[in-house]
């Protein structure tokens, strides 16, 4: 029997610059694929833009705008935030502001990082360019996974199965399941071209984390309405895997938003 997902929790849009749909497109995409819950989390990475302005992140510092309601699906704002260091620093968190966009000084300096995530209910926390841990032991990027998980604002671990770092896995997801940090199931690791480097290490991934009662979300990682909530291929592998239902936090909205209040204090 498939485990029940309603909720896909890591999304992008136009603002991801290399996705291609608008949020209402994504609500709407959502709502027709029975999700009652979408999170949207476009990337917060140095590969939007060539210069890092405060001016071409004003994305995030609007997000109070959106309906947390919209075509009968429940919209959570997030980001996929960019592991830019061994440290388990990410990306904005050194890149630091006195003025708004229009020029007007701060009440105090906050980097691009703090600006942010204030308005995020949660973040999933990504590698993408992975040279920063070139060289790097397989204890050096365990620890780095287990800093990133005390950020307050990490719900989830997007796609550890596909980054090709090497790490103890048993630790950082007992880590994870510890601090109520969410390991992600990934739609988009599973099917096409990014499936062959990835498939045997996800299967692993799920199997200890329903061997070490870890609980797991879903995400399509779609870049295009088209994709969201489509979850053939993940659907797959929890079936083959005889992953427990319990342990999937996106099987209903309450399940999800559960999680999200625990880890991060949020009150929606």
């Amino acid at each position: 029997m498939a485990v029940p997902i309603a909720c896909d929790v890591h999304t992008h849009t136009l603002f991801s610059r290399h996705a291609y749909s608008t949020v209402e497109e994504d609500v709407r995409a959502a709502a027709e694929h029975g999700m009652g819950l979408l999170g949207i989390t476009d990337h917060f990475s140095c590969m939007l833009f060539p210069t890092q302005e405060l001016h071409n992140f004003q994305y995030f510092q609007n997000m109070h705008c959106w309906p947390r309601e919209w075509h009968g699906v429940q919209l959570l704002r997030g980001c996929e935030a960019d592991i830019v260091s061994l440290d388990g620093a990410f990306f904005g968190g050194d890149i630091t502001y006195t003025t708004n966009p229009s020029g007007r000084p701060m009440s105090r300096p906050r980097t691009l990082k703090e600006i942010a995530f204030a308005e995020c209910d949660y973040v999933v926390a990504s590698v993408h360019d992975g040279t920063f841990a070139q060289g790097a032991s397989r204890a050096e990027v365990t620890r780095m996974y287990r800093r990133v998980i005390e950020e307050p604002k990490v719900l989830v671990l997007g796609h550890i199965g596909r980054t090709g770092l090497d790490f103890d896995l048993d630790e950082v997801l007992a880590a994870c399941r510890d601090a109520g940090v969410l390991v992600e199931v990934n739609e988009s690791s599973l099917v096409g071209e990014k499936r062959a480097g990835s498939l045997d290490r996800c299967r692993q991934i799920v199997e200890r984390c329903a061997e070490l009662g870890v609980p797991m979300s879903f995400g399509s990682d779609a870049h295009i309405s088209w994709m969201v909530g489509r979850h053939d291929a993940t659907d797959a592998l929890l079936d083959e895997t005889h992953f427990p239902a319990e342990l999937m936090a996106c099987r209903t909205p309450e399940a999800f938003l559960a999680a999200l209040s625990q880890k991060c204090q949020t009150l929606l």
